[in-house]
């Protein structure tokens, strides 16, 4: 029998999604499908999980979204309208922020630089005081270099860098996953804040599972390519209607006795 999340996770997308796939699939030339029918929708003010072993396809489902590759079928849309006719204002719009906050800044250029990189690109105004101020880091940190910080700052850079020209998503693979567990905690609760003081849009690929209940409130849950559940996530982790979903949830950590 199909369970309700299952079953939505087979349908149609939501209306009125900022960031949607429609029913794609990927597979790199001569392997087999990466991801297969998949659809799922980033509902404008809410912030989705995408969760999942490794190899279940979370981040080239996130890179598609991102428009860094393209769908071998099916389509990725944003406000409705098909991703390559979206340009400058997807761009604008949608950034993201990396795993490894060591290799993701340029170790030649200064804060500075690196933080207003999307102004440049993009060819907009900002404030990069601000974006620093934002995640926490004083403004004289402008004229330092990546290597003099460590890695929660640097996360906090490369998140400052994200936020800088003030766009509607935010994507974030695997945001806390290099950090040691109290900066991890410390990066959480800002990623928190800044969805609720600038009322970003989340997406986010994680296995761990403590923090897509802290920061989503939806999931998607993939299986080899697929999603088998999504929906709330207290729904989906707190009451798991897929063998597979359960087996996640069910591989969490415990403290003895709780």
């Amino acid at each position: 029998m199909t369970s309700p999340s299952a079953a939505g996770a087979a349908g149609g997308t939501a209306r009125g999604a900022v960031l949607e796939a429609r029913g794609i699939g990927f597979a790199y030339r001569g392997a087999a499908a990466v991801l297969s029918d998949v659809s799922v929708a980033v509902t404008e003010g809410r912030s989705l999980a995408l969760v999942g072993e490794s190899g279940a396809g979370k981040t080239t489902l996130l890179r598609l979204l991102l428009g860094l590759a393209r769908p071998s079928s099916g389509s990725v849309l944003f406000d409705g309208a098909p991703l390559a006719s979206a340009g400058r204002t997807f761009r604008r719009s949608v950034q993201t922020v990396f795993q490894d906050p060591y290799s993701s800044l340029d170790p030649r250029q200064r804060v500075g630089r690196i933080v207003s990189e999307p102004l440049r690109s993009l060819g907009v105004a900002g404030d990069v005081a601000a974006a620093l101020d934002a995640v926490g880091l004083p403004p004289d940190v402008v004229d330092r270099y990546p290597h003099e910080f460590s890695g929660g700052q640097r996360q906090r850079i490369a998140i400052a860098r994200a936020i800088v020209c003030n766009p509607r998503v935010l994507l974030a693979d695997e945001p806390v996953s290099a950090l040691d567990v109290s900066t991890r905690v410390r990066i959480v609760d800002l990623l928190a804040s800044l969805r609720e003081e600038r009322g970003l849009t989340l997406v986010m690929v994680s296995h761990d599972l403590a923090v897509v209940a802290s920061l989503c409130s939806e999931v998607a849950v993939l299986e080899k390519g697929r999603i088998v559940e999504q929906g709330d996530t207290t729904t989906v982790l707190g009451s798991p209607s897929h063998a597979y979903t359960q087996r996640l949830v069910a591989s969490v950590p415990r403290l003895p006795g709780v």
